[in-house]
């Protein structure tokens, strides 16, 4: 198991929560909660080890287009780039409609 924190700052303040997606064979979740600093702090928990470049790259990316103050933790078990990111809008958008 790895385990990985990025941070980015954020400008956006959120007052909901959001929790979407399961853990399971090449799925993942991700939970975001309000942050009390202008930062976004993303922890990762994966099973597959040696990607935390790849991990970096793909949150920086959407976390540089949506700078929300939030604390994401994500919960891995061999999702691709594109499901994570597909997770995080999804994410993003259940904190919005509140």
């Amino acid at each position: 198991m790895e385990s990985m924190t990025f941070t980015f700052p954020a400008t956006k303040k959120i007052n909901s929560l959001a929790h979407v997606g399961v853990v399971g064979s090449g799925d993942l979740e991700i939970m975001m909660e309000p942050s009390g600093s202008s930062q976004t702090e993303v922890t990762i928990r994966t099973g597959i080890t040696g990607y935390k470049d790849t991990w970096e790259s793909v949150v920086q990316r959407f976390f540089s287009q949506h700078e929300v103050a939030v604390k994401v933790k994500i919960n891995d078990f061999g999702a691709t780039p594109g499901v994570v990111k597909l997770r995080l809008e999804q994410a993003l958008e259940v904190i919005s409609n509140d």
